[in-house]
């Protein structure tokens, strides 16, 4: 089963499952923006059974509990939640102390999810595909602008043709047009993904440029059309976009193709050191 049909499978079962079991699972498909967040004890208070046949009906989905059976649900519905929606859970029960340790707690897990199924081989042939091309576009909206930014500000001191692409939309199709077979688009989105970064993939794909994502999962709509992506962990806590492992598995991408241009880098940075200490640029 993948993660995405998570709330389908559910429709799909419902017909056998026990009477218990259809009062949870008419809970969950009537609010799964709050089950998400919800404990085993939550979620059995709030429908009126047990705890145990709270778990019962994950193992009866085939999940190995209800901690794997709300995980599978977070992703099947993260992008569908709105910013409101993640304001209103923040601020239901939740005292500030508790917020502030879990959020950074939260950010940890995703780090250390990430650096889990991360593959290497894979970072390196995506760090060797960007120095290759002749030109690298960038392009991220919405919050993911932040990670697009940053990711160009290091990349122009390893490689001589960087764009950030802007926002506005026609000023992104206006750069476009320039971009060629030899060129690469790295492209940036994490939930909820922007639908103007998909049609200016699919765009790219008619031209046979090629396409590297930076996204959170294999089901994310950028994985599915990128020819190359790695994969940040993404978890909805808040309404705030969490970026703290995207932008890890960035510094991570910087460092590797900084191993294949030592001599460059080392002759530019002491040309930009006499540059800035020219110019005044730090104190």
């Amino acid at each position: 089963m993948t993660q995405e049909d998570t709330l389908k499978d559910l429709s799909t079962k419902y017909a056998r499952l026990s009477k218990g079991h259809k009062r949870i699972a008419d809970y969950v498909m009537g609010n799964y923006d709050k089950v998400i967040f919800m404990t085993v004890h939550e979620l059995s208070t709030t429908v009126g059974i047990s705890e145990s046949t709270v778990v019962r009906f994950a193992h009866s989905l085939g999940y190995d509990g209800y901690p794997s059976f709300q995980k599978s649900l977070q992703e099947s519905i993260k992008n569908r939640l709105t910013t409101l929606q993640r304001l209103e859970y923040m601020n239901t029960g939740q005292q500030e102390g508790n917020v502030i340790t879990k959020i950074m707690h939260s950010d940890i897990r995703n780090i250390q999810d990430t650096i889990t199924n991360m593959s290497l081989d894979r970072m390196k042939d995506i760090a060797d595909t960007i120095h290759q091309a002749e030109h690298v576009y960038i392009f991220g909206l919405r919050s993911s602008r932040i990670l697009a930014d940053y990711l160009g500000f290091y990349l122009k001191f390893m490689h001589s043709s960087v764009t950030v692409l802007p926002q506005g939309v026609n000023d992104t199709y206006d750069e476009l047009i320039n971009i060629q077979s030899k060129d690469v688009m790295i492209a940036i989105s994490f939930p909820r993904y922007s639908t103007h970064t998909i049609t200016a993939i699919e765009h790219l794909k008619t031209k046979r440029v090629e396409v590297i994502g930076i996204t959170d999962s294999y089901q994310s709509p950028i994985a599915r059309i990128a020819d190359k992506f790695i994969l940040a962990n993404f978890n909805v806590d808040t309404f705030v976009d969490s970026l703290t492992a995207p932008m890890s598995l960035i510094n991570a991408l910087i460092v590797t193709m900084s191993l294949g241009c030592k001599g460059n880098m080392e002759k530019r940075f002491n040309e930009l050191e006499e540059l800035w200490k020219d110019q005044g640029t730090y104190i």
